[in-house]
């Protein structure tokens, strides 16, 4: 046990252990989570899932869910399936493996959400190589994310991801080139007055709404978190997308 850490997500309401080294879970996983719109009985994909946050943030708002997690390193994915077990998710399980090789067939999830590798790879890489994997991607990484994940929705299928907002168009481009419309952006502002760092952005396999940009979430104020966040960081409100 000295090579992890436990902990809670949610307020308390989900036990939680991940690695004392290597990347650790901040707000990414927990906000992405609270925008997937999915429904009791549906199946759900979770690309990179880490030591499994983002699911199991998920499983607390969504009961009822038959899900997926897909992550490149395999001590990660098996440490998952420990928090996946610790939190009596019976029908959720973690696979070792690469998102540009899933190992799934076509079409078979109603949605699909990433935290995708996003530093620029021209950039200096985190000492860690587990930090490294999590956050350095080659700048065509992107682009071969979505066009995979968007292969494995039924159609009318939700994509959503957590990006800088450096990368919104790239990733709005990628989306629309995976048959994937009615692309919504949804800021994240660290705080009111600020220009966001992160977006939330999402859009539908051969949906045909219109593309939308919503009012997004303020993060911080002068008090700390804002009580908006608060409630979907710490008492598991969905963000409506």
């Amino acid at each position: 046990m000295g090579e992890y850490t436990a902990g809670t997500l949610l307020g308390g309401r989900i036990t939680y252990r991940q690695r004392r080294d290597g990347h650790r879970t901040g707000f990414e996983p927990v906000l992405l989570a609270a925008a997937i719109a999915a429904k009791p009985g549906e199946r759900v994909l979770e690309a990179g899932t880490g030591a499994g946050a983002g699911l199991l943030c998920l499983a607390a708002r969504v009961p009822g869910l038959v899900a997926s997690g897909l992550e490149r390193d395999s001590a990660l994915a098996q440490l998952a399936n420990v928090n996946f077990k610790d939190n009596g998710l019976e029908t959720f399980f973690c696979v070792q493996g690469d998102v540009a090789r899933p190992p799934f067939p076509r079409e078979t999830f109603d949605h699909v959400f990433a935290n995708p590798p996003w530093f620029d790879h021209a950039s200096t890489p985190p000492p860690d190589a587990r930090r490294a994997l999590a956050h350095h991607g080659d700048p065509a990484l992107l682009g071969d994310w979505v066009a995979a994940l968007a292969a494995m929705l039924r159609p009318r299928g939700s994509l959503t991801l957590i990006l800088p907002a450096a990368s919104f168009a790239q990733a709005a481009a990628s989306l629309r080139l995976a048959n994937c419309a009615g692309v919504t952006l949804f800021p994240l502002w660290p705080r009111g007055g600020q220009a966001a760092k992160m977006i939330i952005l999402s859009a539908r396999r051969g949906g045909k709404s219109p593309d939308r940009v919503l009012a997004g979430l303020v993060l911080h104020d002068e008090a700390g978190i804002t009580e908006a966040a608060q409630a979907v960081l710490r008492d598991g409100h969905a963000i409506s997308l």
